[in-house]
C-alpha cells in the first residue's frame, strides 16, 4: 500500500502528467475558442460553426467558448496574448476587422504577437437600410450623403474595421470627406441590427450573412454588395454596377496563442484543414453566404503581414489612422 506521502506525489506527478501533456495526444482532443467580440457577430458564428462542425464529424470531444468583446478585438486580444499564451488547445477567431481596429486604435498589441493557424471565409460587405427607408438605391445613399454626410448614420462593427472602411471609401469615391462621415461603432452585429431595425441609424454595414435572417424577412433593405460580381442568391447588384467604384473583401481566420509547440500548432493545422474539408462545413459556409479561402501555415502567416499593410494604408488614406 502507497502511505500518505507517496500517494499524494504520485498523484501530483499523474496530474502534472496530464496537465502538461501535448494539446493532441488524444484522437479527439478538447478545444477552447476565443471571441474577442460580443454574441452575435461574424466571429462569434465562426466560432459557433466551427464547434458545430468539429462535434458533427467527431474531430474534437468537447469545447469551450469564450466571447471578450469591444473596440474591434483589441480589447481581447490582450488577453488572449497575455492569458492565454502557450495553451496548444485553443483558437482565436479573427479576421480583417481586428487588422483595422488595431491599426486605428493604435492598440498596443498586434496580430504578430499570435500564431497564425488557418484563414478559413471570405465575405463580401452588404449596405442595408431599414425596410421604411427612403433610401431605395445605393445611388440614393450617396446623393443623402453628398447633401449632408452627418445626417446619415450608418452603424457597423468597430471602428476601423471592414464596415468603416468600406464606408469610408464610398464616400471616398463620391467626393465626401471620411472626416465628415457619421459612423456608429458596435462591438456585436447583434447591436448594430438592433439599431436598423429600431431606426435608430440611417443604414447599415457588415457581412450579408449577418444580415440575411433580417433580409428575407423583409425588415431591411439590401442596397448593394460589395463583391466584384453578383452573387447566385442574392437579388442585389454590386456597388460598382450602381457607379460606386468600390469593392471590399472581409476575412476571418484562427490563431493559436503565442508560445506554443511546434507540435501543437501543426496538430491545430490539421485539425482545421480537417473541419475546413469537410462536406459539414462546405454547407455551412453555402447557407451562411461564406466563400471559402482555406490558407494555412507559412502562407496564411505571410498574407496576414500583407495584409496588415495594405489596411494600414487605406486608413491613412481615409483618414482613420
Amino acid at each position: 500500500m502507497l502511505n500518505r506521502r507517496r500517494f499524494l506525489t504520485s498523484t501530483a506527478a499523474g496530474f502534472a502528467a496530464l496537465h502538461f501533456a501535448p494539446a493532441f495526444a488524444q484522437d479527439t482532443p478538447q478545444i477552447q475558442i476565443f471571441v474577442p467580440a460580443a454574441p452575435g457577430g461574424g466571429w462569434d458564428q465562426t466560432a459557433r460553426t466551427i464547434d458545430q462542425v468539429l462535434r458533427s464529424e467527431k474531430l474534437i470531444s468537447g469545447s469551450q467558448i469564450t466571447n471578450v468583446g469591444g473596440a474591434g478585438g483589441t480589447v481581447g486580444l490582450p488577453q488572449f496574448v497575455n492569458q492565454w499564451k502557450g495553451k496548444g488547445n485553443s483558437l482565436m477567431v479573427a479576421g480583417m476587422v481586428m487588422v483595422g481596429a488595431i491599426i486605428a486604435n493604435k492598440a498596443a498589441n498586434n496580430l504578430t504577437e499570435v500564431t497564425p493557424i488557418a484563414r478559413l471565409t471570405g465575405e463580401f460587405e452588404a449596405l442595408v437600410v431599414p425596410a421604411a427607408s427612403p433610401f431605395k438605391s445605393a445611388n440614393d445613399f450617396v446623393a443623402a450623403l453628398k447633401e449632408d454626410p452627418t445626417k446619415v448614420p450608418v452603424a457597423g462593427g468597430s471602428a476601423g474595421g471592414s464596415d468603416h472602411i468600406l464606408f469610408g471609401l464610398i464616400a471616398k469615391t463620391a467626393g465626401v470627406p471620411a472626416a465628415n462621415l457619421s459612423y456608429v461603432p458596435f462591438a456585436g452585429g447583434g447591436e448594430a441590427l438592433s439599431a436598423l431595425l429600431g431606426n435608430q441609424v440611417a443604414a447599415g454595414i457588415s457581412g450579408y450573412g449577418e444580415f440575411s435572417e433580417q433580409i428575407k424577412a423583409g425588415a431591411l433593405r439590401l442596397l448593394a454588395i460589395s463583391s466584384d460580381k453578383r452573387q447566385e442568391g442574392i437579388d442585389a447588384p454590386t456597388l460598382k454596377e450602381a457607379g460606386i467604384d468600390v469593392e471590399l473583401f472581409n476575412w476571418r481566420g484562427v490563431f493559436a496563442p503565442p508560445g506554443v509547440s511546434d507540435d501543437d500548432k501543426a496538430a491545430m493545422i490539421k485539425l482545421v484543414e480537417t473541419m475546413a474539408k469537410s462536406d459539414a462545413w462546405a454547407t455551412e459556409c453555402k447557407n451562411r453566404n461564406w466563400t471559402p479561402i482555406l490558407l494555412t501555415g507559412d502562407d496564411y502567416t505571410k498574407f496576414v503581414t500583407d495584409d496588415t499593410a495594405r489596411i494600414g494604408a487605406i486608413l491613412k488614406d481615409l483618414g482613420l489612422a
